[in-house]
């Protein structure tokens, strides 16, 4: 009987998705829940075997990439050997991070993504305080051109901006990376106020108007009331600034050409290009990097160690912040007025 009135409901509010999708979900566990032992454990059989079959497709480019750093020149030449090594070579992270230098690379990279996160939670969370809270002229206008600038590729603006940076001074600094992102917009700033100015309509202005009433200023309102409410979304918008900052390789390239301030994910193309260079050229590398000739090989399985050093750091910072990251994707807010 309640399974054909939600039917029915289903049909009459054919425009309501979120609505929709509730009815259908309590239509299902209904069913569900109304299925024999062997039907029931059928249908928990299928679902889990589905879920599994998603999370191999995303996590098969890592399982591939750990593997096959650990492999040999033998395993990689062996059509027996797939995904587990005969013998587990650590030597191939050693060759890796001296191809990469990686102690004078970590360093600049570190410093940029902090840096530059830092800039884009302060910036872009007053902005969206203040596209949600206040009215200011042509107020529309701007979030449009904010929405507009998230949407414009970087790469359709580079020239402009290269341009610009030249004209004051800026090429081979960090300046063109970070100043942005203290000002609201750099790397993806737009996507950090629309998510902020989207949370901050949801707080209730009873909130401000009662602190205000206690004596407190604006500043004070904002930082010690409003800000604090919006740590599910500072811990998203530090996420994605985080994985994009490391990760980027565009502007970086772009604006930087001293090799002293490169950052480490550029530095893969080190490796790639040892493990394609002629055996000769091999040989002089690895003299220079005192390795043994016959027992450490320049191959792809220095490639994928030295790919899992540059995502280890992103792996593990997602894995810490993992939880309070899908608590603010999923959570609403506080309800408004």
């Amino acid at each position: 009987m309640n399974a054909s009135i939600e039917s029915s409901q289903l049909k009459k509010h054919p425009n309501a998705l979120l609505s929709n999708l509730k009815l259908r979900w309590n239509l299902f566990t209904r069913r569900y829940a109304n299925m024999t032992g062997v039907k029931r454990i059928l249908v928990r059989i299928v679902m889990y075997l589905l879920l599994i079959g998603l999370a191999f497709v995303f996590i098969y480019p890592f399982i591939y990439m750990i593997t096959t750093s650990l492999m040999s020149d033998s395993d990689l030449n062996s059509a027996s050997v797939n995904w587990l090594p005969t013998e587990i070579k650590f030597e191939n992270y050693a060759i890796a991070v001296d191809l990469m230098n990686m102690a004078n690379y970590v360093k600049n990279s570190a410093i940029v993504t902090v840096l530059a996160t830092f800039g884009h939670i302060i910036a872009c969370s007053f902005i969206g305080y203040g596209f949600a809270r206040y009215n200011f002229p042509l107020k529309k206008f701007l979030f449009i051109l904010v929405v507009l600038a998230f949407i414009v590729p970087t790469q359709t603006i580079i020239t402009p901006l290269y341009l610009t940076y030249s004209r004051m001074k800026w090429l081979d600094t960090y300046l063109p990376l970070l100043v942005p992102t203290f000002l609201g917009f750099g790397l993806r700033g737009a996507l950090y106020v629309f998510l902020f100015r989207q949370f901050f309509l949801t707080v209730p202005k009873s909130l401000e108007e009662a602190a205000r009433i206690d004596g407190c200023g604006f500043m004070m309102t904002y930082w010690r009331i409003v800000f604090p409410l919006a740590k599910a979304t500072v811990v998203v918008a530090m996420v994605l600034s985080v994985v994009w900052h490391w990760n980027d390789t565009y502007e970086s390239g772009i604006y930087i050409s001293k090799s002293s301030l490169a950052f480490l994910p550029p530095r893969l193309r080190a490796i790639v290009t040892a493990a394609n260079a002629t055996p000769a050229d091999q040989q002089e590398m690895m003299r220079n990097l005192g390795l043994e000739d016959g027992e450490d090989v320049l191959n792809n399985a220095v490639v994928m160690a030295g790919a899992t050093i540059i995502s280890a750091p992103i792996i593990l910072f997602f894995a810490f912040a993992q939880r309070l990251f899908m608590q603010g994707i999923e959570r609403s807010g506080i309800t408004g007025e």
